[in-house]
């Protein structure tokens, strides 16, 4: 008699050996690696200057309207949702400072906001792979920034459709424009242009 893994037993297995080959990986290979539904995304380059510049101002900006106990995290570890298969690293996390108490990675539904600046490598990956991701992780609020165009938009109000969870509304900035990322407002004049 054979007993063959169900698909969710077997989908565990294969994310289990994605987390541990992720996990070995972090300090052998230059850039940044996800889980995804599709498999793992490796952003092979380094981020430039313009894009880590965007990620600090944004924290910054953040911080100034954030009320106390809030903060916008930019360092590890990431947000996990495991039996969903899905590990990802936002550039800017909106969460509770007591949420970060602990070991492990980001519980996602403790999240508030998630916030990207668009990648010049793998731009899919934050406009459409995360747009698709975080909606299932719980992530109430998406904004992506995009210096290769001073453009973004803003996520929210997820909704059940056939698909899986997706964002119900998307806000459509440009660069110079104050952007609502829940209940905080941030300008986006100073934010740097890819050249």
């Amino acid at each position: 008699m054979t007993i063959a893994p169900d698909d969710a037993q077997r989908d565990a297995r294969l994310y289990q050996v994605m987390r541990e080959f992720v996990s070995s990986m972090d300090d052998t290979l230059p850039g940044k690696f996800e889980i995804t539904k599709e498999g793992i995304v490796h952003d092979m380059m380094s981020p430039a200057k313009p894009h880590e510049l965007t990620v600090l101002r944004v924290r910054r900006l953040l911080e100034r309207v954030l009320p106390d106990g809030l903060v916008a995290h930019t360092g590890t570890p990431d947000v996990e949702l495991a039996p969903e298969g899905i590990m990802r690293h936002p550039d800017v996390m909106v969460i509770a400072e007591a949420d970060m108490e602990g070991e492990g990675s980001f519980d996602p539904c403790t999240l508030f906001a998630a916030v990207e600046v668009v990648s010049r490598s793998n731009p899919d990956n934050d406009w459409v792979g995360k747009t698709r991701d975080y909606p299932l992780l719980g992530i109430p609020v998406y904004a992506v920034l995009d210096p290769r165009t001073g453009s973004g938009a803003v996520f929210s109000d997820i909704h059940s459709t056939p698909a899986g969870p997706r964002y119900a509304t998307r806000k459509e900035f440009v660069y110079g424009e104050d952007i609502a990322i829940g209940d905080w407002t941030i300008p986006t004049a100073d934010l740097p242009r890819y050249p």
